[in-house]
């Protein structure tokens, strides 16, 4: 813990942000940071709690030990609390950015809606550490076991995996289909929540430590997975769920209707100044500029479309939820220490957007092939239209984001699914055939972790993931294993 009487002494405090005004004007990420001696005030008030939920199955999928590093934060012991983050947390610097923060919803202050902020401490313990150089330190195996891992996908599974695998020892190869490492890490999620220099230097890293990345190569079609069970010992698939749920929304081929995710990485494609063309998210230039938009769904995909709709120039934007308008607080004594449904607002929301609670998309209406407006109607409580309470929003765009369907069907999973019979889940996930921590798949060789495993999910459950799974197949290559649970 930190300082005993802290939690009393000390009120919650928490990174400031540039203004809206400023922060549309461009991608970069925008949290102004707190002193050293600010984020060593707010480590303080961690307390000696019976039992630290915040770092639990039921706060942190990782298993962070958070009193830990809020207490070496508190002592001005930097190094101690990087090396600690590390012992549990491949990446610190993207989860301190783009976590949702689950334990602080269960930090035990919570119950006076006043948690540590431990979501603003890992973020600074991983920057200060990048400044000192602690960060980014390469950790290279001593010997080498003389076995070979094959990892499909370079998102937060297969970093971690990859990482982990590489440190004990294995010759790791990572196969990713576009054209630089991270996944929706890179592609998906906009700068100005993560800057993707993070990425290239943890890639840096994992090929200091002799990991080798193989980027432009797709597995189910540049390459086969029965050639990779071939070569190498083990085989790791981490593709994710990338696979748009279908909305089932009339009238959607008019022009001006686009899933979300070929937006959001055609968007990151142009601030990473490569070409907007893609192996998986082929679209026209979509551009939000001087337009109406509309973005249905209310999850952490629409808050960025919303974001990167107002740094392209929107005139307004409408985000449109089925769901009820969430009460501002929730009954701690119902949920707390789980994730509680109440009023959420996301600093891209709070750019300006309309957001339309229990609200139904009926269609999309257009003219001469153009859209032109989003049909909606009021909803009840079992989200069913409600009569006469139809409306029409104008739209000159709309984004559908409600969410991911599982692994695409093509490429990687038409080959294990029709040649070698890799066996899926009712959601079209892939199954694993012996527990949550044995990551085996039907094929031999093959195993499979995070969203392509456990169905869409945050990157925080991806990293926890990709390491179990490091640990399966390090275990089943070598009969032990040095590699945390």
């Amino acid at each position: 813990m930190g300082k005993v009487t802290g939690f009393l002494e000390i009120d919650r405090q928490t990174p400031k942000y540039q203004p809206a005004s400023d922060r549309i004007r461009h991608f970069r990420e925008f949290v102004l940071p707190m002193s050293d001696a600010e984020v060593g005030r707010q480590a303080a008030r961690c307390m000696d709690c019976g039992v630290p939920y915040c770092h639990g199955p039921t706060g942190c999928p990782v298993h962070n030990q958070i009193p830990d590093w809020n207490d070496l934060v508190y002592a001005d012991d930097w190094e101690g609390a990087i090396r600690n983050l590390h012992s549990t947390n491949n990446f610190p610097e993207f989860t301190g950015r783009i976590c949702p923060a689950p334990c602080e919803e269960a930090c035990t202050l919570n119950l006076e809606d006043m948690p540590v902020a431990i979501k603003t401490i890992e973020q600074a313990i991983s920057d200060k550490a990048q400044t000192l150089g602690f960060l980014y330190r390469p950790q290279p195996a001593k010997t080498s076991s003389g076995r070979r891992v094959a990892v499909i996908g370079s998102g937060p599974a297969g970093m971690a995996a990859a990482q982990q695998l590489g440190r004990a020892g294995h010759d790791v190869h990572v196969f990713e289909r576009e054209t630089r490492a991270g996944g929706l890490l890179r592609y998906g999620i906009p700068d100005f929540k993560m800057e993707k220099h993070l990425i290239d230097r943890r890639v840096e890293q994992m090929q200091a430590e002799g990991v080798t990345f193989f980027c432009g190569v797709e597995i189910g079609v540049d390459r086969q997975l029965s050639e990779l069970t071939a070569e190498y010992d083990a085989v790791l698939y981490c593709g994710g769920a990338e696979k748009p749920r279908d909305a089932g929304i009339p009238t959607n081929d008019l022009a001006g209707i686009y899933d979300a995710m070929p937006y959001l990485v055609q968007q990151n494609r142009r601030v990473g100044s490569e070409n907007s063309a893609s192996t998986a998210w082929k679209s026209p230039e979509i551009w939000a500029g001087a337009k109406h938009v509309v973005v249905v769904g209310g999850g952490d995909t629409a808050s960025d479309c919303v974001g990167t709709a107002f740094r392209q120039g929107a005139v307004k934007v409408t985000q449109l939820d089925i769901r009820p308008q969430p009460p501002k607080t929730e009954n701690k004594l119902e949920v707390w220490p789980y994730w509680a449904t109440k009023m959420r607002t996301s600093s891209s929301q709070a750019e300006g957007a309309i957001r339309e609670f229990q609200v139904a998309t009926l269609e999309f209406v257009g003219e001469d092939g153009q859209l032109t407006g989003v049909k909606c109607c009021e909803v009840d409580e079992r989200r069913k239209p409600v009569p006469g309470t139809e409306f029409v929003i104008k739209a000159d765009l709309a984004f559908i984001a409600i969410g991911f369907a599982g692994p695409f069907e093509n490429g990687f999973m038409a080959e294990a699914g029709e040649s070698l019979s890799l066996k899926q889940d009712n959601r079209g996930n892939v199954s694993v055939v012996a527990g949550d921590r044995d990551y085996r798949t039907s094929i031999d060789k093959l195993y499979a972790a995070g969203d392509v495993r456990r169905g869409q999910s945050l990157v925080v459950w991806a990293i926890r993931e990709g390491r179990q799974a490091a640990r399966a197949i390090d275990l089943d290559l070598m009969g032990v294993t040095t590699l945390p649970l």
